[in-house]
């Protein structure tokens, strides 16, 4: 070979092309750079390649797409067309020094600044609506001649006052917040909306307007906060990871999972909003559609009136609260946010028990039933086996940074490192949903799946409600209330149990059906027909609830307790 043969000598072209390292970038946030792939640290989005992400921006004009603030929900739905190929990720390449966190936080902070000129100008609609809108005229008393805590001069004020306040620290809060790394100022914004909310029905506001404006600019200011941004200053500590516990076969915090549980919690607050109104006096009747008089009769009830404030305008604000709490922080949230998986769960799973039976015992203490109630009820029913496998996925979480010698403290607050690389490729996104519904519809319902034993069991629960008023028992006796109260009970832990991660709550039923199948018997003002109806109804019942039926999921740690 010729020394100076040009063949034998390495091209320069060659030589630089395989010197090059590959490098990922964020398509929303390009200052974002990684040599291997893996998650954005800002926004959660998959990273992809920079010659990927050149070619897919080329022949459209992008400018000032990056720099506008969109919301990382809609971010994350376009993550999985991304993350074909990268189904793990190398940890060690995404380490950032807090130099370069502090960096990507106030470019985070440019690009959704004008959220917090919003919130400034949320603060001085605030300040001006009692001027504008005068909650001294056109006032409504609450139904049912209710006595309230605040006669209703003092009523007027509280709400003027609380309003101007609200917007004057809306004002000075959502100024500070103009400059980054303040994440209280942040977060006393977000509180502030939630009181906002809540104001008008703890002062039983005086009109409807005010009513109105209050839960529809509190929800605004606590989108705005937290939702749009993300969560205050999450960057500074976030840790990078997969989005698939260890050992499930899929991902309990994707979006399809949780559309369904927004969707559910959107439904509730419309219906516990109409019932709201009523009460707080904005309405002068409610529409009950199989029950006549039974609605009126509910809200208006000395149980309800027991209560300080309007029990279906708090059943609005949980909702409300269950619906925002459904869009936050990314699918990696059950290792990166146990503390709002967990207060999640707390506002769906036993306050949503505590509603339950509410409703269900409205008939033992008012002797009448509520439509829309028992429509609310039905609605948070199916939302705590929806939710609860996001509660386990963070609690095995946790379980493993602590056997790791972590602080369950610190990893309660800001989640610790990632115990998983694996990222979620079986989700569908929902940008698919219009073309293929279904396909999402089944992703969101991954982890609850109904047997046909739980299935039979709910109908005959269903059965044991409405049997009373098929074999005319009057609906104050005693056998109507032991099958009413049965057969919700028996609604409730079979439909819970179809959550495969809670597949052992059907062993209560086995106690109910004995109640069902002894109790009749005993009652006095119960007909034969009925007790014979109760107690078959109980014998199935119990025989229904031996058998597991199918799991289709793994879960990891949790696999042990599904029996």
């Amino acid at each position: 070979m010729k020394k100076n043969d040009p063949s034998s000598m390495p091209h320069s072209g060659d030589e630089d092309k395989s010197s090059k390292k590959i490098q990922y970038t964020c398509s929303m946030h390009p200052e974002v750079i990684s040599d291997q792939p893996g998650e954005c640290p800002k926004c959660g989005m998959t990273l992809v390649k920079k010659e990927d992400k050149k070619n897919e921006m080329s022949g459209h004009n992008m400018e000032g797409m990056g720099t506008r603030g969109v919301t990382r929900p809609m971010m994350d739905m376009q993550k999985h067309e991304s993350m074909q190929g990268h189904k793990h990720m190398d940890m060690g390449a995404m380490k950032m020094s807090a130099g370069d966190r502090l960096k990507m936080l106030k470019d985070h902070h440019k690009q959704t600044l004008w959220v917090f000129w919003t919130i400034v100008l949320l603060g001085f609609w605030m300040i001006a609506s009692p001027l504008t809108f005068d909650y001294g005229k056109n006032v409504v008393e609450p139904s049912g001649g209710r006595d309230v805590w605040l006669s209703l001069s003092d009523r007027i004020a509280a709400m003027r006052w609380s309003d101007i306040i609200s917007g004057i620290l809306l004002v000075f809060f959502g100024w500070r917040s103009l400059k980054p790394n303040r994440p209280y100022s942040v977060w006393v914004i977000c509180f502030i909306g939630v009181w906002i909310s809540m104001a008008p029905f703890i002062f039983w506001a005086p009109t409807a307007i005010a009513y109105y404006n209050g839960t529809v600019v509190g929800v605004l200011i606590i989108a705005l906060s937290i939702l749009i941004p993300g969560m205050p200053n999450m960057i500074m500590f976030m840790k990078m990871g997969g989005n698939v516990p260890t050992g499930w076969s899929y991902n309990p915090s994707s979006w399809p999972q949780r559309s369904i549980m927004i969707g559910l919690a959107f439904i509730g607050w419309l219906a516990s909003r109409y019932l709201g109104a009523f009460q707080l006096g904005y309405i002068d009747t409610v529409w009950d559609p199989f029950f006549g008089e039974g609605t009126l009769n509910v809200l208006n009830s000395d149980m309800s009136h027991s209560f300080p404030i309007s029990d279906a305008a708090l059943g609005t604000l949980a909702y409300t609260l269950e619906f925002l709490m459904g869009f936050m922080g990314g699918t990696s949230r059950w290792r990166t946010m146990p503390w709002m998986v967990t207060f999640f769960g707390i506002l769906v799973i036993p306050l949503g028990f505590v509603s339950i039976f509410l409703v269900v015992s409205q008939p033992l203490s008012v002797g009448a039933w509520c439509a829309f109630c028992l429509f609310s009820a039905i609605i948070m029913l199916p939302m705590i086996p929806l939710q609860i496998d996001e509660v386990i996925a963070m609690w095995q979480h946790m379980v493993q940074r602590k056997q790791k010698g972590d602080s369950l403290w610190k990893v309660f607050w800001k989640g610790g490192d990632a115990v998983s690389t694996e990222n979620d490729q079986r989700s569908p996104e929902m940008a698919t949903f219009v073309d293929n519904p279904w396909k999402v519809l089944k992703s969101s319902i991954w982890g609850m799946t109904a047997p046909w034993q739980l299935t039979i069991s709910v109908i005959i629960g269903f059965w044991l409600m409405i049997s009373p008023t098929v074999f005319q028992m009057g609906i104050e006796t005693s056998v109507a209330n032991l099958n009413h109260l049965g057969g919700a009970l028996v609604i409730v832990f079979a439909v819970v149990a179809m959550a495969e991660v809670l597949r052992s709550f059907r062993y209560f039923n086995v106690l109910l059906g004995l109640a069902l199948v002894v109790i009749p018997w005993l009652i006095a003002d119960s007909n034969m027909a009925h007790t014979i109806s109760s107690s078959l109804a109980g014998i199935l019942i119990v025989a229904l609830s031996f058998s597991k039926g199918k799991i289709k999921e793994k879960y990891g740690l949790w696999d042990k307790y599904v029996v």
